[in-house]
């Protein structure tokens, strides 16, 4: 597989330290508020990388992080009187929720700030000792950038002004790009932790040093020149908050914590990057209340994971007409189960394999070449997309020649598996799907006036029965007769 390296500026071969496996971390959100539609777009990002390693063999141990200790969740926390922990967790099950709801393959690991602090304090301690960080007379800790040479080499930011411009300015600072390790508490307006056995005072740590620590902490191999496999986390984190990970990691360890970035690009809105801070997020749960989170995913995957999305409600409805296709052919095959999605939230790649396993032996051999193909050159989404697209009418073809072959439909719904496994897609029955968007209420309502329909047409009241049918057409309610006096309905 070929991945764009965010360090080398190109496109690069995949080779993981230890064969048929990948160490992942990806940066997830602050807790402080809830999660938007970035944090939609870069999980669902690497939720396909997750899928195609998995199609490919790969056990994948990923962990995504949760900051759940940080300057804009405590003023949160101190602005509404709410406790930290209380404001972190609440976010926390909201964006797990939100994330199940959007297929998204839950981590192995789930790293909270708040649990590894212990080992955050260890890791800035033995930095301190290195003689690579230093203390202030207020308490506060920070990295001493000079002592490491290969600084800003990561992300190219080689420019000390460039540098300077990204980091909080504090009196006593050796150098204007140091950055904080450790913040001392400051008194009421402050939260602070006190660590057992520790020599810091009374404080919390930097956002930058909570990554680092985790990962050492909890995927890190211990031998090797890299740590783990895989980093990934949205574009506007590869400066300064990888660069100054990697560089932590780097003065303590003297190895490199990833041999692979990975970045996925913004989501606009209006022409701008959306986010917290700018105030123009459009949140996961309020995109989720207009629409379903395998339609909000299916136009989110649209998108290559590195290019700008410039979010448009229009362009979601345009492309709901290819999940509109792959559920036709599902219903089409009376396929109404998808077996491999019941556990859609938990990540075991073992025990995908041995399913995959069977759905590759039955599935579209040809189909499997071209989509992997497509996936294999850095998830190129747009060809793997057309590759499905032309699958899907050439399906039909086929089974419009030859509506009773057997062995062609099972070659079909195994096809179709394996698109929904590694798409995130088909979580629903085909029912569900194109009756989404209709209440419970309603629900009942069509159901009497298709029960009363059918009365109508046993009793030979065939101006009634189309009464009834043209009455359900003006609500946006399709019916298709079948055999053995079945009434099905869809919303158009």
């Amino acid at each position: 597989m070929k991945i764009f390296d965010s360090h080398l500026k190109e496109k690069t071969t995949l080779t993981p330290m230890k064969e048929k496996k990948i160490t992942m971390y990806i940066c997830g959100p602050t807790v402080y508020d809830d999660a938007h539609l970035g944090h939609a777009r870069s999980s669902i990002s690497f939720d396909l990388l997750t899928r195609f390693l998995i199609t490919q063999g790969f056990e994948v141990i990923l962990a995504k992080n949760f900051t759940d200790i940080d300057d804009k969740l405590i003023n949160k926390a101190l602005q509404t009187g709410v406790s930290v922990e209380t404001l972190a967790s609440k976010h926390i099950e909201s964006y797990l929720k939100e994330m199940s709801e959007l297929n998204v393959l839950r981590p192995t690991i789930e790293p909270r700030a708040m649990h590894y602090l212990s080992r955050i304090v260890t890791f800035i301690e033995s930095l301190l000792d290195k003689g690579v960080a230093y203390e202030l007379p207020s308490g506060d800790v920070y990295l001493e950038v000079a002592k490491d040479a290969k600084y800003g080499t990561l992300s190219h930011h080689l420019n000390a002004e460039d540098s300077i411009n990204r980091v909080e300015n504090a009196e006593g600072k050796k150098d204007a790009r140091d950055f904080a390790l450790w913040k001392a508490y400051k008194g009421s307006s402050d939260i602070g932790y006190e660590v057992a056995n520790s020599r810091l005072r009374k404080g919390r740590p930097g956002w930058h040093i909570e990554c680092s620590a985790m990962i050492d902490s909890a995927l890190a191999y211990k031998d090797g020149e890299f740590q783990i496999d895989i980093h990934a986390g949205g574009a506007d984190l590869f400066f300064p908050h990888h660069e100054n990970e990697a560089s932590q990691t780097r003065c303590l360890h003297n190895k490199e914590i990833a041999k692979y970035w990975l970045h996925n690009g913004f989501v606009n809105i209006n022409g701008e990057k959306m986010s917290k801070s700018l105030g123009n997020s459009f949140f996961i749960k309020d995109a989720l209340k207009s629409y379903h989170g395998e339609i909000l995913r299916n136009y989110l995957l649209g998108f290559h994971y590195r290019a700008a999305l410039n979010f448009n409600e229009e362009d979601l409805l345009a492309s709901k007409k290819r999940l509109d296709k792959i559920y036709r052919l599902k219903k089409r095959l009376d396929f109404t189960a998808n077996s491999h999605l019941d556990s859609k939230n938990l990540l075991d790649s073992k025990a995908w394999h041995s399913h995959l396993e069977r759905i590759l032996r039955e599935c579209d051999t040809a189909f499997s070449a071209k989509f992997f193909e497509s996936l294999s050159d850095d998830l190129n989404i747009s060809l793997a997309l057309s590759v499905v697209e032309e699958f899907l009418k050439e399906a039909n073809e086929l089974l419009d020649s030859n509506p009773k072959d057997k062995a062609l439909k099972a070659r079909l719904k195994a096809t179709l598996e394996l698109i929904d496994f590694t798409l995130g897609l088909g979580a629903l029955s085909f029912v569900e799907y194109f009756q989404l968007g209709v209440s419970d209420e309603m629900k009942k309502d069509i159901e009497s006036k298709i029960n009363a329909r059918l009365e109508a047409k046993k009793n030979k009241d065939f101006a009634l029965a189309d009464s009834i049918r043209d009455e359900l057409l003006a609500q946006g309610i399709a019916i298709m007769d079948k055999p053995g006096n079945i009434t099905e309905w869809e919303k158009m």
